[in-house]
């Protein structure tokens, strides 16, 4: 169960204006975060390891470097690393291709909204390109969006701002009046230092303090971030 937070105050008084919304992608737009810890889990075993999906779970919102640094730390330098990932690649792609990928709730009547007021909006993901592409096509929402900024894209990934401040600047937008969206941790710290307010719609990782500090407001699904945005660029409630 989400512990939501959300003050009353942000659908009542004005708020600073939202002029584009950087989205994270996995575990925000797409329920694809089960299905990639599930993925890690089937690799593990394939090479006759136990990796328990706690660990899993850990590696949310970490870029791809940050997660062979964990794994090695954890299971050692004779691990077969470059083997686990591509087996994890493997399993993924079957569990996409097979349909298990699916939106979360309220993603598209939250981009139907931005395409009335006409607001820029830009994917700022810690996946590769190859996968990002591959996964917003086949949801179809590789369209609707007018940026999108994989870990390829960048020199650091996420908790670093760079992810964020490159979205923002690709689809024209000052980060003091953008939004951003994330589900994970590591996704929620990147947009506070690149100085953007952050909602946080939590998946598998609960909201910790820090994020709660953080975060502009913790959510339990994106239909809430809807009603907030609808206040921002209108100033109705």
């Amino acid at each position: 169960m989400t512990d939501t937070v959300f003050p009353a105050h942000l659908l009542k008084h004005k708020q600073e204006p939202v002029h584009g919304v950087v989205f994270d992608m996995d575990g925000l737009l797409l329920d694809s975060e089960s299905l990639a810890m599930e993925a890690l889990v089937f690799a593990a075993r394939d090479l006759n390891y136990d990796i328990p999906m706690s660990f899993c779970r850990t590696m949310i919102g970490v870029p791809a470097d940050g997660c062979r640094t964990m794994v090695r730390k954890t299971y050692g330098q004779d691990f077969p690393l470059e083997r686990f990932f591509e087996l994890q690649e493997v399993h993924l792609r079957n569990f996409v291709d097979t349909g298990k990928l699916a939106l979360k709730k309220g993603v598209l009547p939250l981009l139907d909204l931005l395409d009335t007021y006409k607001i820029p909006r830009a994917i700022a993901t810690s996946s590769s390109r190859v996968r990002t592409d591959h996964h917003l096509k086949l949801v179809n929402l590789f369209h609707r969006f007018n940026a999108i900024v994989t870990r390829d894209d960048v020199s650091k990934g996420k908790p670093d701002p760079e992810p964020y401040l490159t979205a923002a600047k690709k689809i024209g937008v000052n980060p003091a009046h953008a939004l951003a969206l994330e589900d994970s941790h590591s996704g929620a710290r990147a947009a506070h230092a690149a100085g953007i307010r952050v909602i946080v719609v939590p998946d598998l990782l609960e909201a910790t303090d820090e994020i709660r500090g953080k975060a502009l407001a913790i959510v339990q699904d994106l239909s809430i971030v809807e009603a907030y945005l609808k206040h921002a660029i209108t100033g109705q409630a």
